[in-house]
């Protein structure tokens, strides 16, 4: 990639074409009751809708695409879940049993005992349950495409054969528009490691068995010359999901084992082609309860990527910019920060977009910022508004690039 301009990306998910949903819906399911069956004509289809939502992208200003995680199932048109449930289809030692972390019963945590409860008993739920519970609110996080399973034996990577496929369909979208590099995104094992455990004695041991597992998913995608972006927002928000709100102090030490999970797991991968992507979580609530950036970051720069995707464009978190005042980026490394944000459908101005790829430019280096979404916009907000986003991200980084780069030249 040349560094004479402000690169574009986003977050990961983009909206799946009807065509596509509408063929994850009508897929059947194995006998556990959780993996979805593939089919040539399946195959057929998604590689189809690969290589066309690359040409899109590339159209729209997007210089570095990805697949829009179309190979993790989405059956409905929102679907706030996908990220995480496709892991389930490449997972051996999972099976359905009672437990749901949506709606388990509530666990409560002490000083020094933290433990996640429930989705259904955040803090942020609860303080404005009236909203969450109207279904005429805004506030949905739609249908997932599996229900939820849990660990009951050993874990093991069962997903070759769709990674293979998913990293072959983009690849086939790459050549066709005439680009060099994309992404693939894949699950944390911090994220990954808050279903049911019934086998494994600790949660640091069901923390790390998700690591081994999903550090082949990382190694195949760089191996292939493909970035990796790694999806984790339970680094910030699983602070939401402790109940009552813990000290800082405490929720950093609950972190930092999953920081040090995430490092074992990507341990000799080359930093350049890993990014991580963290978020506060991407339904559209008041998010009242977010930690702040600040005291989660140091833990962020910690985890051995080359980039760095976070929120800075929403309503809750954009004055976060700031704290880069203060923070020091380290030597080799590049900042993705959302510019144009999942949680509105405002489409924001070009210029507006500019501005805040410049503010961050001017703190830490201009080939140091490549211009993002707040998180994944599939699933969340409508095809036309995600398309007009992803557009006008595409003209902000324009802009600034100009601005940004003509400054720099100076005649004699």
């Amino acid at each position: 990639m040349t560094n004479e301009r402000i690169h574009t990306t986003h977050a990961g998910s983009l909206p799946r074409t009807p065509e596509l949903i509408a063929a994850n819906a009508a897929r059947t399911f194995a006998e556990d009751g959780f993996t979805l069956q593939r089919t040539p004509e399946f195959e057929g289809l998604l590689t189809d809708a690969v290589v066309d939502l690359v040409r899109r992208q590339h159209d729209a200003g997007i210089t570095i695409p990805g697949d829009g995680e179309y190979g993790k199932a989405m059956s409905n048109a929102v679907d706030y879940g996908a990220w995480w449930t496709y892991s389930f289809q490449r997972t051996a030692g999972l099976e359905l049993t009672d437990f749901n972390p949506i709606d388990a019963p509530a666990v409560h945590s002490g000083p020094g005992a933290i433990r996640l409860t429930s989705f259904a008993d955040r803090r942020d739920w609860t303080r404005f349950a009236d909203a969450y519970q109207d279904p005429e609110s805004g506030i949905q996080i739609g249908r997932n495409a599996t229900a939820f399973p849990s660990a009951t034996g050993p874990l093991s990577y069962t997903g070759q054969d769709a990674l293979a496929r998913d990293i072959s369909n983009l690849k086939a979208g790459l050549a066709a528009a005439d680009l060099g590099t994309g992404f693939i995104t894949a699950l944390s094992p911090g994220s990954a490691s808050r279903i049911g455990n019934e086998h494994y004695a600790t949660e640091e041991e069901f923390i790390y068995a998700w690591a081994d597992v999903l550090r082949e998913e990382y190694k195949a995608i760089v191996d292939a010359g493909l970035t990796v972006q790694i999806d984790d927002p339970s680094i910030a928000e699983n602070w939401d999901q402790i109940n009552p709100e813990p000290s800082v102090e405490d929720y950093q030490a609950f972190t930092r084992i999953r920081v040090e999970a995430l490092n074992h797991a990507l341990r000799g991968l080359p930093e350049e082609q890993i990014r991580f992507h963290v978020c506060w979580g991407s339904w559209h609530g008041p998010h009242t309860t977010d930690i702040e950036f600040r005291h989660i970051v140091d833990l962020v720069l910690g985890i051995n990527a080359g980039t760095y995707s976070f929120e800075a464009a929403n309503a809750r978190h954009e004055h976060e910019w700031t704290i880069w005042q203060d923070v020091a980026l380290p030597e080799g490394k590049i900042l993705a920060p959302g510019v144009v944000s999942h949680a509105t459908n405002v489409v924001e101005h070009p210029e507006l977009v500019a501005q805040r790829i410049e503010r961050f430019a001017g703190l830490v280096g201009r080939e140091n910022v490549i211009g993002s979404t707040d998180c994944g916009l599939g699933g969340r907000i409508h095809p036309h508004i995600a398309a007009a986003k992803l557009q006008t991200l595409g003209e902000g980084a324009r802009i600034a690039s100009e601005r940004l780069f003509s400054r720099s030249t100076v005649s004699v």
